[in-house]
């Protein structure tokens, strides 16, 4: 697959230089509705814990069809299958003629107040659920995965843990936090205030939580970590983290980071020892923000020429 897969360096399309230009590009420019000619079908799935939860997708088909596999798009967090980066990606893979799922996860969009228990970083069986209820007519081609931020480290959680036995041809992380505590550090430091502040009271919007909370730690260690089990945040993040189980990765995998992120230090990606990880790939320019990556001369995000190229060629090996 590595001689089949060949992309082109990143370059930052003016004006949105800088990862924080990067980042925010999608929010100061919206992209608007992206999938009007691909009417999607609901899908259910109904989580076997006794709380009466389900997560909610909507499967898109391309115009015609083809034996390409299905993609599974997993949002980040606070976002949902409606966020702009979703929606861009489902586009451009229908188009390319892939089948696309766009996955809410627990308590994210259409049921967002209608769910027991919620999504967070670590909790990978409830993809692991989704992906075993799926008909066998939408995965008769083979199934991708695709992940970004939050959604992205969940995703790699999960194929460490099902190793061998994932059923998935191939996955793409975009900007995942796969060190979770390092990542609450950056987030809370004082230069990203507005966006730790913009993001924790998205996270108080979601869910249910007492109006003194001033931190996404102080969110974590007392909404989050109780309600899952977790002796307190700093067990949560310790637990959740997928860059420990990388090394039990099976599946041929592309990540996909910026070394200017401002929420997540390229540094948790630079002491991996990559060569010792012979089904993963990194791909780490210099500039492309958190799910940002706008580039020059491009129809697309960066990242969305690297997923489609990625998925082809594994899915034609």
């Amino acid at each position: 697959m590595a001689e089949s897969f060949n992309i082109p360096s990143f370059f930052p399309r003016f004006p949105w230089l800088g990862g924080d230009l990067q980042t925010l590009r999608n929010v100061l420019r919206p992209p608007g509705q992206q999938l009007e000619n691909w009417p999607g079908e609901k899908l259910c799935f109904p989580m076997s814990d006794g709380s009466g939860d389900e997560l909610i997708g909507h499967l898109h088909r391309p115009l015609v069809e083809t034996n390409r596999p299905l993609v599974i798009l997993i949002h980040g967090l606070t976002g949902s299958m409606e966020s702009g980066y979703i929606q861009v990606s489902a586009r451009h893979l229908l188009r390319e003629g892939f089948p696309v799922l766009r996955l809410n996860l627990r308590g994210a969009g259409p049921s967002r107040g209608k769910t027991h228990a919620f999504y967070h970083a670590g909790r990978s069986d409830d993809l692991h659920q989704a992906i075993g209820q799926l008909d066998g007519r939408h995965i008769a081609n083979g199934l991708c995965l695709v992940g970004y931020s939050l959604g992205a480290n969940l995703m790699l959680k999960y194929l460490a843990e099902r190793a061998a036995l994932a059923p998935v041809l191939a996955a793409v992380s975009v900007s995942a936090p796969i060190d979770l505590a390092v990542t609450q550090r950056r987030i809370g430091a004082w230069r990203n205030r507005r966006y730790h502040d913009f993001l924790l009271a998205e996270m108080k919007r979601e869910r249910p939580c007492p109006d003194d909370i001033r931190k996404i730690i102080d969110f974590d260690h007392r909404v989050v970590a109780p309600a899952n089990g977790f002796a307190d945040a700093h067990d949560y993040y310790r637990q959740s983290s997928a860059k420990p189980l990388l090394c039990e990765i099976h599946r041929p995998t592309l990540l996909i980071h910026a070394a200017n992120d401002p929420w997540i230090p390229a540094s948790i990606y630079r002491d991996i020892d990559w060569s010792k990880h012979r089904r993963l790939r990194l791909l780490m320019p210099r500039s492309g923000g958190h799910v940002g990556f706008h580039g020059w001369r491009l129809d697309r995000p960066w990242h969305d020429l690297a997923i489609r190229q990625f998925l082809t060629a594994a899915s034609a090996a």
